[in-house]
C-alpha cells in the first residue's frame, strides 16, 4: 500500500479517535451525565434528560428550538413502549382525534392500524404496510370495497412501510371532493390502485331489519355512549314484528368506548360480569358488571357474526355472550385488541396510553390472539390465478365501466358481461363478478342495503343455524 495513502487513512481515524474523545471528555464535564446509569430512580433519569437536554441546547452546532428538543423527547418516549395504541398526539393529530370523538371528520372512512414487532429487522415493506382494520360503513372506502387485514401499500405514491399510523392519517385525511390514491396489498400478492374521493364521515352506529317473520338482523357498527339506546329502537321494532331469534352482526366493527359496549350488554344479560380489566394503577383494576332485568327476553336465540375487522369493544361483546353461553358466533377469529386507552390533554397537543387490559368472562385476555367462531365460515380465498383477474379488472375498471354504461344491468346484460370476462381470460367466479356488479350499483345509486342475505355466506350460515333450531 501507498506510504502516503496509508499516512492519510490513519490521520483520518485518528482524527475520529480524537473528536470522539473531546465528545467524551465535553460531556464528562456535565455533572452526573456519564456516572447516571440506567438503573437509576424516575428523579435521576428526569435529572440526567435535563442536563442532557440543556448541554444539547447551549452546544449544539446550530441554533435548536427547545420546543422541538421536547416533541422529539415525547415521540420518543411514547416509541420506546413499542405499543402501536400508546403516542404522543400533536397538535394536528388531536383535532384529528376530536373530530372522531364527536362523530364527524373528512376523510375516507377506515380505521387502520400498524403493529408494532419486536423488531423490524429482516421484515419486508409488505409486513410494515399500514393494515385495514375495518371500512367504516356508507363510507368512499367501504363503498370501494376495501376489507379488514387489507394493506395499504402507498399513499399518492408514498411507500407506508416508513409512516407511523399518524402520519398515514393525516395524508388519508383532508378537505371532502379532494381524491387521495391509495395502492392495496391484498394477501401476499394481489396489489390494485384505489382512488377515494374523501367525504364527510359520519360515524354511525346501528342498523338494523328482520330478515324474516321470525329472524331480526342487528348490525352494530361502532360503540358509543348513545349506540344502546338505538338498539333499544331497535328492539322495540323486532318485538312488534313478533320476532323470535336475532342475529348482532358485528362484523367489520372496530370497538368504541367500554361503558358503551356494556351498555349494550345489559340489554341481553340479567347483571353478572361482562369485562374486566388490570392495570398497573389500582384505579385501573374494575369489574363492568350487566344492569339488573334484560331487554331482549332469554328465550331469543341469539347469533353473533365476527370476522378479522372485529375489534376491542366488539370483541368484549362477542366474548360476553360466547362466554356466558348466550348465543354462537359465526364467522372468522376476530382481530385481538385487548387493551383499554385514555387519552390525556397537554394544551393543544395530548397523548394516548393504554392504561388497562381486558379480560373475558371466562378470565381470558385476547390480545394479539383474537376470539375464535363456534362456527367457522370463511369467505373463499383467491388462487394466484384468480387474484391476478381480480387486479386486471380493477386496474381496467371493467366493473365500473359496465355498470356505468348499463346503469341498472338485466340478467341478460350480467350474463353476457361474465361471458366477455371470460373469452378475455378472466377467471372470476359468476359469484365474484356478480357480488362486484352489485356493490359498483349500489354505490352509483349511493344505497347501501342493510344485510345481504344473497351473497354473504356468514349471514347464510346464520339464518340456516337459527332455523334449524
Amino acid at each position: 500500500m501507498d506510504h502516503e495513502v496509508q499516512k492519510k487513512r490513519s490521520a483520518v481515524w485518528v482524527g475520529v479517535t480524537a473528536v470522539l474523545a473531546a465528545v467524551l471528555i465535553a460531556l464528562s464535564t456535565v455533572p452526573g451525565v456519564v456516572a447516571q446509569g440506567s438503573q437509576g430512580s424516575s428523579e435521576q433519569a428526569l435529572g440526567l434528560f435535563e442536563q442532557v437536554f440543556r448541554f444539547v441546547e447551549r452546544n449544539y452546532v446550530d441554533e435548536v428550538d427547545p420546543a422541538a428538543l421536547i416533541k422529539g423527547a415525547l415521540e420518543g418516549m411514547f416509541e420506546a413502549l413499542d405499543d402501536p395504541h400508546s403516542a404522543y398526539l400533536n397538535t394536528d393529530e388531536m383535532r384529528g382525534l376530536t373530530d372522531t370523538t364527536s362523530g364527524e371528520f373528512g376523510g375516507v372512512g377506515m380505521f387502520i392500524s400498524k403493529p408494532i414487532r419486536e423488531s423490524d429487522d429482516g421484515q419486508s415493506d409488505s409486513q410494515r404496510y399500514v393494515e385495514i382494520v375495518s371500512p367504516i360503513e356508507d363510507t368512499p372506502a367501504y363503498r370501494a370495497g376495501l376489507r379488514a387485514n387489507d394493506r395499504i401499500k402507498t399513499i399518492e405514491g408514498e411507500s407506508t412501510a416508513d409512516l407511523s399510523i399518524d402520519e398515514v392519517v393525516e395524508r388519508l385525511r383532508g378537505r371532502p371532493g379532494t381524491p387521495v390514491k391509495i395502492t392495496i396489498l391484498r394477501g401476499e400478492s394481489l396489489e390494485f390502485p384505489v382512488t377515494l374521493e374523501r367525504a364527510i364521515i359520519q360515524v354511525p352506529t346501528v342498523k338494523w331489519e328482520m330478515v324474516d317473520d321470525e329472524i331480526a338482523f342487528l348490525r352494530i357498527t361502532q360503540f358509543t355512549p348513545y349506540t344502546d339506546d338505538r338498539i333499544r329502537e331497535a328492539i322495540e321494532d323486532y318485538s312488534a314484528r313478533g320476532y323470535r331469534s336475532m342475529i348482532i352482526d358485528l362484523r367489520s366493527n372496530p370497538g368504541g368506548v367500554l361503558n358503551g359496549v356494556v351498555d349494550v350488554a345489559s340489554l341481553f344479560f340479567d347483571g353478572g360480569l361482562v369485562v374486566e380489566t388490570r392495570g398497573r394503577v389500582a384505579g385501573e383494576n374494575q369489574q363492568f358488571n350487566a344492569r339488573r332485568g334484560t331487554v331482549v327476553d332469554q328465550d331469543i336465540d341469539i347469533v353473533v357474526l365476527i370476522d378479522g375487522g372485529s375489534a376491542s369493544a366488539a370483541e368484549i361483546l362477542a366474548a360476553a355472550i360466547k362466554d356466558r353461553k348466550r348465543g354462537v358466533l359465526i364467522g372468522e377469529t376476530t382481530y385481538g385488541k385487548g387493551s383499554v386507552q385514555q387519552v390525556r390533554t397537554i394544551g393543544d397537543t395530548g397523548f394516548r396510553l393504554t392504561m388497562a387490559r381486558y379480560y373475558t368472562p371466562a378470565g381470558t385476555n385476547i390480545d394479539s390472539i383474537g376470539i375464535e367462531p363456534d362456527i367457522v365460515v370463511e369467505e373463499p380465498e383467491l388462487s394466484p390465478e384468480e387474484q391476478e383477474s381480480y387486479a386486471r379488472i380493477r386496474e381496467e375498471e371493467r366493473i365500473t365501466s359496465f355498470v356505468a354504461e348499463i346503469n341498472q344491468p338485466t340478467e341478460d346484460d350480467i350474463r353476457a358481461f361474465i361471458e366477455s370476462l371470460h373469452n378475455d381470460g378472466i377467471v372470476l367466479s359468476d359469484r365474484w363478478v356478480r357480488r362486484l356488479i352489485k356493490i359498483e350499483v349500489n354505490r352509483l345509486a349511493n344505497t347501501t342495503e342493510v344485510f345481504d342475505l344473497e351473497y354473504d355466506l356468514v349471514l347464510q350460515r346464520a339464518v340456516e343455524y337459527l332455523r334449524q333450531k
